[in-house]
């Protein structure tokens, strides 16, 4: 078990290539399940509790209940990363996923998981700044699914993915909602700056990341003006900088937005800058130089 990932599934914690769920399970046949994603920083879970409440509301809003308290999966999570941190490489962090799905015949299913961070495959947009094309696909409106719980219902999001990476493999997706705003991206919110003033859209139309509150949280404390509010097209193309915040990117700048250079073409910008900095502060770890030193 020491050379293997493990992951806890239904009371047991298993190495990964013993962990099964049914082909019946209704979070793999219909997508009925909800998640949430934190992540390490240098071993160390990042926020645990903030993402374990957008958890339960998540559960509560698609009326799930496992059966666990908030301290139960606090400690379950944390049985499962300390089991695994042994096999944690130098400077590598993980994501730590917590998973319920409606399961067989109503009988919800648990999992707890890790996977190390994709440093490698990312490291380029840390020095090049991450190309952003917006697909046709809209955002699923709040009237139809709420975007505030995470669930494994991602086909949305999937399909603006598809779309995206067929023009460019190295592009991430922002969708506009049903009126024409900005709204989000796979795991991802977005921030305008113009005129040193920030700009992000509002929680109703999007996942409250808990990397968005945090770049919320230190730009208040780096006295950086902040709103939430409708952004079309124009404020992208218009922008001094644009930058994606997200649990596994943290704070990471946007380069071109539809191929529209973003500012002055360089990156990251200088509000994108202060906020990478005061975010690295806060956790203890440089994570933009985590990233680039798995540059190729």
């Amino acid at each position: 078990m020491a050379q293997e990932l493990v992951s806890y599934i239904d009371g047991e914690v298993l190495p990964e290539s013993q962990a099964k769920i049914s082909i019946r399970d209704a979070g793999f046949t219909h997508g009925d399940a909800v998640f949430d994603t934190t992540r390490t920083f240098g071993g160390e879970i990042f926020r645990l509790s903030e993402h374990l409440d957008r958890f339960q509301n998540s559960l509560k809003y698609m009326r799930l209940d496992p059966g666990l308290s908030k301290q139960e999966w606090t400690d379950l999570t944390m049985q499962v990363l300390n089991a695994n941190l042994p096999l944690l490489g130098e400077d590598d962090d993980y994501w730590v996923t917590q998973r319920v799905t409606r399961g067989v015949a109503g009988k919800p299913s648990v999992i707890i998981e890790c996977v190390p961070l994709p440093f490698e495959a990312r490291a380029k947009f840390y020095r090049d700044g991450l190309p952003v094309i917006v697909p046709s696909v809209r955002r699923t409106p709040p009237d139809s699914i709420s975007p505030r719980a995470k669930v494994h219902n991602y086909i949305n999001l999937v399909q603006a993915e598809l779309e995206v990476k067929s023009q460019d493999p190295d592009a991430w997706p922002v969708l506009l909602d049903v009126n024409g705003n900005i709204a989000e991206g796979p795991g991802a919110n977005v921030f305008v700056v113009k005129d040193g003033a920030i700009t992000t859209p509002r929680e109703q139309f999007v996942l409250p990341g808990i990397s968005r509150q945090t770049a919320i949280d230190l730009a208040q404390e780096l006295s950086i003006e902040l709103h939430e509010g409708d952004m079309d097209l124009f404020d992208a193309y218009t922008a001094d900088e644009i930058f994606i915040t997200s649990t596994s990117f943290c704070i990471v700048p946007v380069s071109t937005f539809n191929g529209a250079v973003i500012g002055a073409g360089g990156v990251p910008g200088p509000v994108t800058d202060r906020l990478q900095k005061a975010y690295s502060g806060l956790v203890g770890v440089d994570f933009v130089a985590q990233y680039l030193t798995r540059l190729q």
